[in-house]
């Protein structure tokens, strides 16, 4: 699983090379005393403040309702409805949230449970806010089993710049919520489908937090 850190452990190549890449070009232009050179310069330190903020880490604390499923992921609500086809085999609620390249990216366990399948699907790479985005783009599935048997699922889906999934957890495994447990690079969206029992608790447009906002809650 990915650690407490200050920023995500993908991230840290893109740093090193951007930051190195600065110190080189800010280097290079004091000791040549260069105006040319310090145009690159600042679009490289720039670009370094941008891939330090998107790999950001910060801590997160959920809820103490042990029964609260929380999102995977930080970004907007797009998606809360009932559908017939999902990762449990069947009718389910899907929430789904979108990421921007703006939103903390390190994604999140929505519910104490095991794993039971992981699922990944190659695909094509519509943007993330197209509906065909669920079945049709590259994606990686985690089929959680929760407290009294139900079944959960969290899909990673791949956008039209995101073209990198990272998944950590393996079939078997026992994850916690709020943990991290993956990342997708430069923006994307996850699905997350439940039990058809359960009551979304939050509406279209709404921006969550992962490891934070509460999606619906498991029936006792």
């Amino acid at each position: 699983m990915n650690k407490s850190s200050l920023f995500a452990t993908e991230g840290y190549p893109f740093i090193i090379c951007s930051v190195g890449l600065t110190l080189l070009t800010a280097i290079s232009a004091w000791k040549l005393c260069s105006i040319v050179l310090a145009f690159p310069a600042a679009v490289c330190f720039l670009l370094t403040l941008f891939i330090l903020y998107f790999f950001r880490n910060p801590e997160r604390t959920p809820p103490e309702d042990k029964r609260a499923i929380v999102s995977p992921a930080d970004g907007k609500v797009v998606v809360a409805e009932l559908v017939d086809d999902s990762p449990l085999g069947g009718r389910a609620l899907k929430i789904s949230i979108f990421m921007s390249v703006f939103s903390v990216h390190v994604n999140r366990v929505p519910f104490d449970g095991k794993v039971l399948d992981v699922l990944y699907n190659k695909g094509k790479f519509y943007d993330a806010r197209d509906g065909r985005a669920s079945c049709e783009n590259e994606r990686n599935a985690v089929v959680l089993e929760v407290a009294g048997g139900e079944r959960i699922a969290f899909v990673q889906i791949a956008g039209l710049i995101a073209r990198r999934i990272v998944c950590y957890p393996r079939i078997g495994d026992l994850l916690k919520r709020g943990e991290r447990y993956g990342l997708i690079r430069f923006g994307s969206r996850l699905d997350v489908y439940l039990p058809v029992n359960v009551v979304p608790l939050v509406k279209l447009g709404e921006m969550a937090v992962a490891g934070e906002t509460v999606l619906g809650k498991i029936a006792a």
